[in-house]
Parts: C-alpha cells; sequence; structure tokens
C-alpha cells in the first residue's frame, strides 16, 4: 500500500484541512500519515476558534520517523500555521525527498484577492519557496498573484491566466495546476502546464454558482490520491474536479451550509466508481 503524509492543519469541527484529506485520501486506497501544523477547535469561520500552534513538534517529530526508517511515496502540504514553518517544511522536503516519490503543494493561503487574515503581506514570498521545491502545485487565481506579483483579477482571459502559470512555473515546480479557472460563463475548471514538456492541460465542468468552505482542500487531497493510484495529472485533476463539483451539488440541498464544508463523504462512492474506471 502506498503512503502519503499530509503536512496541514487539523480543525476539530468543519470540514476542511486533515479531516478532509484523511478521509478521502484513505477511502482512495491510500495510507494517509499526518503532520499537523496546528490544531484548532473549529475552522476559522466559526467565531472565537482556539489555536494550538504546532511548529515545534515538526521538527522532532522528522526525527523519530527519520530513526524509524519511514519512507513516503508523496508529501501533501495544505495550510501551514504561519511563515515560521516554512523553514521546518522545507527540511522536511529535503529529509524525506526520494528520486521516486512526490511533493504536492496546496499554497492554502488566500482567495477571493485576499490573504486569510492569519497572514501577513511577507507570507506569500515565503510559501513560495515550499512552492519551489514541489513536483506538482494547486493555487488558486488568488494565490498564484500573490506568489507571483502578479495583478488580481476577476476578469481575465487565456493570455493573462498563461502569463500567471508562467511565472509560477519560475518558480521552480515542474507541474503548475491553476484552478478556479473560467473562459466562459458556466464553466469553471484547472489549467495546468508541464514545465519539462511544455504541454498545456485544460479541463472544465459545470459551475455551479455558489462557494463553500474546504472546497480547495476536498480537490487537492481527491488530485493527489488519484495520482497515487496510477493517474496521470490530466486524469487526476479530472477526477478531482469532477469529485469537487458533486460534493457542491449534494451540499446545495443543505441550507446555509456554505460557511461550514461541504458533504463530501456523501460524495465519496462516486469518487471511487470514476478511480476505479480510470486506474
Amino acid at each position: 500500500m502506498k503512503r502519503i503524509v499530509s503536512i496541514q492543519d487539523i480543525s476539530c469541527l468543519g470540514k476542511c484541512s486533515l479531516t478532509v484529506a484523511l478521509p478521502i485520501i484513505s477511502a482512495m486506497g491510500i495510507e494517509c500519515a499526518i503532520l499537523p501544523t496546528a490544531v484548532l477547535s473549529t475552522h476559522t469561520m466559526f467565531q472565537g476558534f482556539t489555536c494550538k500552534d504546532l511548529t515545534d513538534q515538526i521538527a522532532p517529530i522528522a526525527r523519530h520517523w527519520q530513526q524509524e526508517q519511514i519512507g513516503f511515496d508523496a508529501i501533501y502540504t495544505g495550510y501551514l500555521a504561519s511563515a515560521d514553518q516554512i523553514a521546518d517544511v522545507c527540511r522536511f522536503f529535503d529529509a524525506f525527498r526520494t528520486d521516486d516519490n512526490l511533493i504536492f503543494v496546496d499554497p492554502a493561503m488566500a482567495d477571493n484577492g485576499k490573504l486569510y487574515p492569519a497572514f501577513g503581506p511577507e507570507f506569500p514570498a515565503e510559501m513560495a519557496k515550499v512552492c519551489a521545491r514541489a513536483d506538482v502545485i494547486v493555487p488558486n487565481i488568488t494565490e498564484a498573484s500573490l506568489l507571483t506579483g502578479m495583478p488580481y483579477r476577476t476578469e481575465y482571459d487565456e493570455g493573462y491566466i498563461k502569463e500567471l502559470i508562467a511565472a509560477l512555473a519560475a518558480l521552480g515546480p515542474r507541474h503548475v495546476a491553476l484552478t478556479g479557472v473560467s473562459f466562459e460563463p458556466g464553466k469553471l475548471g484547472v489549467m495546468a502546464y508541464d514545465q519539462k514538456t511544455g504541454q498545456y492541460f485544460t479541463y472544465f465542468n459545470e459551475h455551479i454558482p455558489v462557494t463553500y468552505h474546504g472546497t480547495g482542500d476536498v480537490f487537492a487531497s481527491a488530485c493527489v490520491g488519484g495520482l497515487m493510484n496510477g493517474l496521470d495529472l490530466g486524469q487526476a485533476l479530472a477526477l478531482a474536479a469532477d469529485y469537487t463539483v458533486e460534493c457542491i451539488r449534494l451540499t446545495t440541498h443543505t441550507p446555509k451550509s456554505n460557511w461550514y464544508g461541504v458533504e463530501f463523504e456523501r460524495a465519496i462512492p462516486m469518487l471511487l466508481r470514476r478511480l476505479g474506471q480510470l486506474a
């Protein structure tokens, strides 16, 4: 059985980060070890949540795993709790990188043109250091603009998206997959670029005009799970996009749920059916 380690926070209540990554990846038949960057009582859409920063635990956990000669087929990072964690995560990459494993980075730090409240203006430059060491990065358009210093736009053409992708590729990752891309009304998806081959890939699905907390985590988790099941990147991105849309579609029947998260559990059977058809 292949093994992923996911490095991101755990919100004890609410559907995001590790409480999404662990069940989705496990359901896809891949072991999911975790390295929590922080423990929150709830996700940050709740008022008065508690947060325990775990920066001081990253290095000791990594040392113990090295002593036990533990290896990983993929390292998947999401929300990092502070700029102080960047160096520890980069050292983790150095310690556990092999010729055969995959580093997959979701630079979860911003959306809708703004950084998340926990981060200061210096954070994107720090996150760029993590992206530079990745094989695959999956930023949204806001994150891409912050990582590259390019202007954020809500109205754009394909030329702007390709400029963003080129600037992201210049950071160092082989594969860039830009999410939340739309070139026509009613369609939303992803444009990806392979820096080695120079090839682009696009995939679009229905744009359901609602916004839910945690959908980026759902997408990234399904994508890395697909890759570990032997799918190529295009197949994994398409699978993740379709699964995310199905999660949103199912959740639209639950009133006032957009702040809480998607009902991803109900869509897992669909995910596994599609995975079985592709793998």
